[in-house]
């Protein structure tokens, strides 16, 4: 993949900082004090969190200059955090913000795991040019230690008990977001597949709305898998040398359409930042991104496979 110009780990940034929280009263101590720094310096605050911290958080709500979401609505796909959460906050203001971010929840699904720990260091490139200061709660009393590892892996900063300290295990976000490149693990279920070129794209389309439909989708979530589907095989073979293959099944609480083509990827940031208003270019995946409910991408030296999944 093609490494964006980024600070090495030995200069590594020092905006990005990870909370190791054991408690209320420890997550209080820490984001609190955060939040009221920066609008005392005059700086927006965004707090994205999961809504039990919303609720911890709750003081600031209506509060001028902060803005509360839900992380676990905002930020279901976890490739759709940098360019509908932090992305729109940070360039809707003209100077420093600050975010309270948490990705990682104990409870969250482990298949969205490996895209979480992708945003964290990902973020790391797409903001190392604005002035942002992020803190990213994670539960260290009940998240297992691997989360923490990976958590001080994608974080040049952690803070624990009220400590501030460089991560030594800090890597290279290009590393990181590669070595979480994994194969996606095959469907046990019942797969449709058809094999596409150009002139079947509209073959495409029919079978996903009419799968879609027969799977409970409702009629708007029908559509929005309609156009990503549209989005990623029509790139698909326009940019590949052959045809490319759709295959589509059910999970209990899911329905997956996944398109493989023979083009490949190299872009780590793609669907991650959306492009200049100038242009029509890289716009696809970031819809993709914005309009499905999790969003997995693995890439081969000779191929790149998307797989979406719409919840039911």
């Amino acid at each position: 993949m093609t490494d964006r110009p980024t600070i090495a780990p030995a200069h590594a940034p020092q905006w990005h900082e990870a909370l190791f929280y054991t408690g209320d009263d420890d997550y209080l101590a820490a984001t609190v004090p955060f939040v009221e720094d920066g609008l005392a310096a005059g700086e927006p605050v965004l707090i994205a969190v999961p809504t039990y911290g919303l609720g911890l958080l709750r003081r600031f709500d209506g509060v001028d200059g902060v803005r509360l979401l839900d992380m676990v609505r905002a930020g279901r796909n976890p490739a759709r955090i940098i360019p509908s959460v932090l992305h729109a906050f940070v360039a809707g203001h003209g100077g420093p913000v600050r975010v309270v971010g948490e990705p990682v929840w104990p409870g969250r699904a482990a298949a969205d795991y490996p895209r979480c720990v992708q945003h964290e260091a990902l973020v790391n490139i797409a903001f190392a040019d604005h002035p942002v200061r992020m803190l990213c709660p994670y539960d260290a009393a009940r998240l297992d230690l691997d989360v923490l590892a990976d958590a001080a892996s994608t974080h040049p900063v952690l803070m624990r008990g009220g400590d501030r300290q460089p991560s030594l295990g800090y890597t290279r976000p290009e590393r990181i977001v590669d070595a979480f490149n994994r194969p996606l693990p095959e469907p046990t279920t019942t797969t449709t597949v058809l094999v596409f070129e150009t002139a079947g794209l509209s073959g495409v389309r029919g079978l996903v709305v009419a799968l879609a439909t027969e799977a409970g989708l409702a009629p708007d979530r029908v559509t929005d898998l309609r156009i990503a589907v549209n989005e990623l095989a029509t790139n698909a073979v326009a940019t590949a040398a052959g045809p490319a293959i759709l295959r589509v099944w059910t999970e209990p609480d899911a329905l997956v359409c996944e398109i493989t083509g023979s083009s490949v990827l190299t872009d780590r940031l793609a669907g991650r930042i959306p492009p200049p208003h100038t242009t029509e270019r890289g716009r696809g995946l970031v819809l993709v991104n914005l309009l499905c409910d999790l969003v997995h991408v693995h890439t081969t030296e000779d191929s790149t496979t998307v797989r979406l999944l719409m919840d039911r």
